[in-house]
């Protein structure tokens, strides 16, 4: 039996979990929270810091494979795992350049894969002195995470918000689309991509609000996100599953904004909507299994579940019986205890026949269900 490891015990690594039960394989998962949502699932459980050089290579040591469900691990420990002959999924290389939003940046630019001008700032100054990008967006090099890190700079008034870091100060682009590309890649080289999904973002938090699959592009939009989805983990090198997400403009053009290393909230609705899901995948790719199918089963939409605003303490979920009771829906709730405004708490996927039902159903669902706190 193969033991595989993950980095990290949020969400996407029980969801991963999940997923794993129908397979023979031996489960470890690091985290330094022995309450986290993948804790109680996975055969072994050991606490530790995925940014800690002796943790991370403890950890991994004796396992067959390891996978991450975030960028921020100790990317020297899993290069050490490699050489010692422990499969990484994604390679240390890949999650090097795309943990860093600078060196990831100008991986798309080396490797001419449109993506929108930018200039890399060091600090305010830095900024200061390239306002003709206004309206522009400030990404933090390191250490954002769901829509922290992010900030939107419209002119000159909004300099207040500059990050005084290693940046990068992007010009904003005139977005008509917010699609995502999932592209499984296996250890021998062969690829395949689940449909491209729309996105729609809460503009306060910059999260995924709401998302409808397949996207509702044209046809030679989808083939080039396709393709610029292919070139970007062509490039990078690596087994493993890839989320590329792509702008579209008013003109019908097509830049690649960023790429997650891992599974990703734009394929959570894989779990019901599609033949192989984004975790089913994963996990025949790191046990070296013949890849999935990614059709859709029947079109569908995901709205995010997160701690609504003014409440912070012991998570109670309102409307939760009244969503559960409808048709053609899956609620997924990650165990989280503690809620605060904006904290991701689950989600809800929707199959449906049409565009329509689909819209219907996840406004309901908005309106329906709360995530507050205890009194």
């Amino acid at each position: 039996m193969q033991k595989i490891g993950i980095l990290g015990g949020g969400q996407l690594g029980r969801m991963l979990l999940q997923a794993a039960a129908n397979y023979v394989v031996e489960t470890y998962v690091m985290e330094n929270d022995e309450a986290c949502p993948a804790a109680h699932l996975c055969h072994h459980f050991i606490k530790g810091d995925i940014k800690n050089y002796d943790d991370v290579v403890d950890f991994g040591k004796d396992l067959d494979a390891i996978t991450i469900e975030i960028e921020t691990v100790n990317v020297e420990a899993l290069e050490t795992l490699e050489k010692a002959g422990v499969r990484v999924y994604p390679r240390p290389s890949a999650i090097r350049i795309i943990k860093n939003k600078i060196i990831q940046k100008n991986f798309y630019k080396d490797n001419e894969i449109p993506t929108s001008d930018y200039v890399i700032t060091e600090s305010k100054k830095d900024v200061e002195k390239n306002t003709s990008l206004f309206p522009a967006v400030h990404k933090l090099g390191q250490g954002g995470y769901d829509g922290r890190g992010v900030e939107v700079i419209y002119d000159e008034r909004g300099m207040d918000r500059a990050f005084d870091a290693p940046s990068v100060l992007e010009k904003l682009v005139d977005i008509e689309k917010e699609v995502s590309v999932i592209v499984a890649k296996s250890d021998t080289g062969e690829l395949v991509f689940f449909p491209p999904v729309e996105m729609m973002f809460d503009k306060k938090l910059n999260l995924l609000d709401f998302q409808l699959a397949p996207a509702r592009v044209q046809k030679e939009v989808l083939w080039r996100a396709e393709a610029m989805a292919q070139k970007v983990v062509q490039k990078l090198d690596s087994p493993g599953i890839f989320a590329v997400e792509l702008f579209v403009d008013r003109n019908q053009d097509v830049y690649v904004n960023e790429t997650a290393p891992r599974v990703h909230n734009s394929g959570h609705q894989t779990i019901e909507a599609n033949y192989s899901s984004q975790y089913d995948m994963l996990w025949r790719i790191m046990l070296q299994y013949p890849l999935g199918n990614t059709d859709p089963i029947l079109p569908s939409a995901i709205v995010n579940i997160l701690g609504a605003e003014g409440f912070d303490g012991e998570a109670v979920y309102e409307g939760l019986e009244e969503v559960l009771k409808m048709d053609k829906v899956f609620v997924h709730l990650y165990g989280k205890t503690h809620t605060k405004p904006g904290r991701k708490m689950g989600h809800a996927t929707i199959l449906g026949e049409n565009i329509a039902e689909l819209t219907y159903l996840a406004n309901k669902i908005k309106s329906t269900l709360r995530v507050v706190a205890k009194p």
